[in-house]
C-alpha cells in the first residue's frame, strides 16, 4: 500500500490480504492484538479503516446478506486506499457444505460473494483485506489460496515485555502507588492474555474504590452522594495482591498447543521447498 509503484515496476499485483489468527481476546480492547494490529497497519499506511464483524453481514432475508458484502466492498473502493478488516471471519467463511441448519445456505452464499469481490478487486483501487479469527481450522480453503488471504500470521499471547506495556496502558489514567511493581506483575502473569491482564487491573481498581467508600461511611456514618475523598484514592500494593488471588488464564495450554499444531500442519501442507535448488552457472 505504501509502495505500489514497486509492484508495478516488477510487474506483479500487490497482495490482496492477510489472515491473523490466534487465541481469543476482547475484540477491540486488549486481547491478543489482532484488531489493534489491523488498526496500526491502516495508520502506518495512512489509509482509511473499515471494520466489520462477520455476523453483522448475515440477515434472515434472502439475498440481503450478499448485498451487504457488495455494499461493503463498494464503500471500501470509494474510500481507497483502505484497509477492510473482517473480525470473527470464521462466522461467514466456514467451509462450504458443512453449515448444517443454516437457513437456505446463507453462509455459503456470503462466502461465495466474498470470494467474488476479492477476485474482482482492481489494482487501481488499493483495498487491503485483513481477516481475524480464533478458529483458523474451519476457514474454507478457497479463501486462503494465493491471491486472496494467502498470508497467514499467528498472533501469540503477549510476552513479558508486552504484558508490562499492557499493564501501563490499562493504568495510565489511574493513581497507582509508587510501591506497585508493574514489572513484577508482568513476570508473574506468564501465559495471560491482554484480556486477563485488563481484568486484574480492573479488579484492583474496584478494591481501591471499595476501600475509599468504606472510609467515607466510617467518617460520616452514612454513604454520601459526593465523596470528598475520591481524589485521594490510590491503588495500592494490597489491592493488586488481592486481585491476583482471583487472577485466571482464559487460554489453556491445550488451546495453545492446538494453535501451534495448526501452524505446523499449515507449513507442512504448503511444503518446505527445496534448499538444494540452484541455477546452473
Amino acid at each position: 500500500m505504501r509502495h505500489p509503484e514497486l509492484f508495478k515496476a516488477i510487474g506483479v499485483k500487490p497482495p490482496r490480504g492477510i489472515l491473523l489468527y490466534g487465541p481469543p481476546g476482547t475484540g477491540k480492547t486488549l486481547g491478543c492484538g489482532k484488531t489493534l494490529l489491523a488498526k496500526a497497519i491502516a495508520n502506518e499506511c495512512q489509509a482509511n479503516f473499515i471494520s466489520v464483524k462477520g455476523p453483522e453481514l448475515l440477515t434472515m432475508w434472502f439475498g440481503e446478506s450478499e448485498a451487504n458484502v457488495r455494499d461493503l466492498f463498494d464503500k471500501a473502493r470509494q474510500s481507497a486506499p483502505c484497509v477492510l478488516f473482517f473480525d470473527e471471519l470464521d462466522s461467514i467463511a466456514v467451509q462450504r457444505g458443512g453449515s448444517q441448519g443454516d437457513a437456505g445456505g446463507a453462509g455459503d452464499r456470503v462466502l461465495n460473494q466474498l470470494l467474488t469481490e476479492m477476485d474482482g478487486m482492481s489494482a487501481k483501487k488499493t483495498v487491503f483485506v485483513i481477516g481475524a479469527t480464533n478458529r483458523p481450522d474451519i476457514i474454507d480453503p478457497a479463501l486462503l489460496r494465493p491471491g486472496r488471504l494467502d498470508q497467514l500470521i499467528f498472533i501469540p499471547i503477549p510476552d513479558e515485555k508486552s504484558r508490562l506495556q499492557i499493564f501501563k496502558s490499562c493504568l495510565r489514567k489511574s493513581p497507582v502507588s509508587r510501591w506497585v511493581d508493574l514489572e513484577a506483575l508482568a513476570r508473574m502473569t506468564a501465559g495471560f492474555s491482554g484480556a486477563d491482564i485488563t481484568e486484574i487491573c480492573q479488579r484492583a481498581c474496584k478494591y481501591a474504590i471499595r476501600e475509599e467508600i468504606e472510609k467515607d461511611i466510617a467518617r460520616n456514618g452514612m454513604e454520601v452522594e459526593e465523596e470528598e475523598g475520591v481524589a485521594e484514592a490510590e491503588i495500592k500494593v494490597e489491592h493488586f495482591e488481592e486481585s491476583m488471588k482471583h487472577a485466571r488464564k482464559s487460554i489453556s495450554v491445550k488451546d495453545m498447543l492446538k494453535y501451534l499444531s495448526f501452524a505446523n500442519s499449515l507449513q507442512q501442507s504448503r511444503g518446505f521447498g527445496s534448499s538444494e535448488f540452484k541455477f546452473n552457472k
